[in-house]
């Protein structure tokens, strides 16, 4: 049986700081209704998770802001978190990034 999202590509964009269950529990409801989840990040290795003001998991990175293509998406999501925030919006390849989403109407998730 199909499920809803299959054939679908979400961008979980997130930087070293972002709380981890914002990113987790979503992805997995991506996951499970069918899209295809890739980590973007401003570096490439692996980001940080927090669980509030305690380090968390670390996390492989699928795509940097820098060379991932968001036309290759047709979603995004944000986590939140005390860091992540603050850190992605005063990157210019970032807001390029983002900015796509928004001028083509595609959907965009941001957690606080």
């Amino acid at each position: 049986m199909a499920r809803k999202l299959d054939g679908k590509k979400a961008a979980i964009l997130v930087a070293d700081g972002f709380e981890q269950v914002e990113m987790t529990k979503p992805r997995e409801g991506l996951d499970e209704a069918g899209a295809e989840t890739k980590i973007v990040s401003l570096k490439s290795g692996k980001i940080q998770g927090m669980n509030h003001t305690d380090k968390g998991d670390k996390f492989d990175v699928d795509l940097t802001v820098k060379d991932g293509r968001p036309e290759g998406f047709d979603a995004l999501m944000i986590p939140g978190g005390l860091f992540n925030p603050d850190v992605l919006r005063v990157d210019q390849n970032t807001l390029e990034f983002t900015r796509h989403f928004f001028q083509e109407h595609k959907p965009v998730a941001a957690i606080c």
